[in-house]
Order: structure tokens, then sequence, then C-alpha cells
């Protein structure tokens, strides 16, 4: 029961990252990378404020946990993300060597960890227990809220 209150309140972490996201015009989607019980590195989506297609939470937060621990190998790190992680971040989380990923909503377009198909399925050199659907609600609701008001523009 302890780990599932820590992995929402991590989650909750993350969905504030979502929501800054959200406030400059980004899909909103947050990261946090969690080692010991302690927020490490944090970070939202920046593609259209960066012009650069690979700039995902995901990537932002585990660029941003690496230079933390001075090393590219997040042993003992987890990874909270709002929505489900897509190929490209999935392949960052493996060769990162994170030990979980948390995921709210799933992504039925793109995700990598168990929607669209699952990584782990594949003999990759690390695989990371996939814990899906944490807070899923409330971290599908600002995205839907967002693409429906870029529909009305």
């Amino acid at each position: 029961m302890n780990e599932i209150k820590n992995d929402e309140y991590f989650m909750r972490e993350a969905i504030k990252e979502a929501e800054i996201a959200a406030s400059i015009g980004e899909v909103p989607i947050g990261a946090v990378v969690v080692r010991n019980g302690e927020i490490i590195a944090r970070a939202h989506n920046e593609r259209e404020t960066g012009k650069d297609a690979t700039r995902h939470a995901e990537i932002i937060a585990i660029e941003r946990a690496c230079a933390a621990l001075h090393g590219w190998r997040l042993i003992g790190c987890d990874l909270y993300v709002t929505l489900e992680p897509c190929p490209m971040c999935a392949g960052a989380t493996v060769n990162a060597r994170i030990v979980r990923v948390i995921y709210g909503a799933s992504d039925l377009r793109a995700g990598a960890f168990g929607s669209i198909f699952n990584l782990n399925d594949y003999p990759v050199n690390h695989k990371p227990e996939i814990v899906r659907g944490v807070l899923a609600d409330e971290c599908l609701a600002p995205i839907q809220a967002f693409f429906k008001e870029r529909r009305k523009k």
C-alpha cells in the first residue's frame, strides 16, 4: 500500500509539470525522475518552445537526472510520466537503466510499453518494470482538454 501512495505522490508531481507545459502552449505531459524517494529531475514537454522533436518530458527529465548524478546510468531511479512513453522515450529509459517506469494514461497512438507494442517484449539489454494507470484519469484529462481546445481553433 505504501508504494501505491508513493507512486500517486510522485505522479502528482509529474502532473504539476504537465500543467506548466499547458501554460506555455505545450502538450501537457510531465515527468519526474526519483531516486531513494527524492525527485532528482523534473521536466515537461518543450517541443514547441524548443523547436525540437526530441524535447519530450521523459528525455529532458532523463538528461537532467544524468547531469545530477554525473553519469548516464540511472541505476536505482524510477521515471514517473503522465503519458505512456513513445518508442523514443521508451528506448531512452532502457538505455538509461531506469528501474521502473510508472505512467498515468495509456497512449493508444504511440505507446511503447503496452499500447501499440511493448519494448520489453524484445531482447533488449535492460527491461524496466512497468506500472500502468497511476492516476490515469487525472493525467489524461489535461491532454484531452488541450487537444479539444486546439480543434476549436
